[in-house]
């Protein structure tokens, strides 16, 4: 009994001490959870690029705006992380149905830094809407980001990503219509789930380097791409803390199994002789 309460109160001390950061995840929602200040909307550039060269830049949680003519491409870029699974979000405010001769079909597409399309995991990247409609909502949610990945692969990786808003269908007649987009990003942090055994050199962000030279604010053109907390190294991921809580408790049972085993092998106490 005293063996049994000791490992008790162990384990409790273990909950304890790592608190809710140790307890499993056991569902998964395509829904993200707002990671860093992603849960309070900020303004963002207001206009866009035309090229991924020219791509506005804007930080998760932020919303971009702008206005163009239909017909025209769209480029945004933001910055993710390793272990975030972003959810780009596109909302296109219409020209006026009297003026429009029929449906339109947008599309958002996702790119990283590689300029590799990145699929969605959910979400409608492509939709249709009528002549009557006012506005259309698009939205793709990318597959976690991992901090490395072979030459061959296309996973996801740290760095820069482009969003490319376009019509890809309507009657001619409409081409050069205004129209009015907003763009936003979120992210949902899926920890050690999808960690792995290494990092990149540096992010991917295109165009810079960690060497390049220091902009007026003294900070390099791969830091002026960073998160709003700036680029994690890669290495750290929950997976530490159950490497812990394993070897504790695996430790504990092992001393509970030797004092077990010691108490077992000793003779029985005999009572003195009257």
């Amino acid at each position: 009994m005293r063996t049994v309460r000791a490992l008790t109160a162990a384990l409790l001390a273990g909950a304890a001490l790592f608190g809710p950061a140790a307890v499993p995840v056991l569902a998964d929602s395509p829904t993200p959870t707002p990671s860093g200040s992603a849960s309070a909307e900020t303004a963002g550039p207001t206009e866009a690029g035309t090229t991924f060269r020219t791509a506005a830049f804007f930080r998760q949680g932020q919303q971009a705006t702008a206005e163009a003519s239909t017909g025209d491409y769209l480029y945004w870029v933001f910055p993710a992380d390793t272990g975030q699974r972003p959810t780009v979000t596109a909302s296109v405010t219409l020209p006026e149905s009297a003026v429009r001769h029929g449906a339109s079909t947008w599309r958002i597409d996702v790119y990283d830094g590689l300029r590799r399309r990145q699929p969605c995991m959910y979400g409608m990247q492509s939709r249709t809407a009528a002549r009557e409609a006012a506005t259309v909502e698009l939205a793709c949610t990318l597959r976690p980001v991992r901090p490395w990945a072979d030459t061959w692969d296309d996973d996801p990786l740290p760095g820069s990503y482009y969003v490319r808003l376009t019509v890809t269908g309507l009657p001619e007649d409409d081409l050069g219509q205004p129209f009015a987009a907003r763009i936003g990003a979120v992210s949902a942090e899926e920890g050690g789930a999808y960690a792995g055994g290494g990092s990149l050199a540096a992010p991917l962000v295109p165009g810079a380097t960690t060497e390049d030279a220091a902009t007026a604010d003294g900070t390099s053109a791969v830091e002026a791409r960073a998160p709003e907390d700036g680029w994690s190294s890669g290495w750290w991921s929950d997976r530490w803390i159950w490497t812990a809580v394993g070897g504790a408790l695996a430790a504990l049972a092992g001393i509970g199994g030797y004092t077990l085993t010691r108490g077992s092998g000793r003779p029985p106490r005999v009572p003195p002789a009257a």
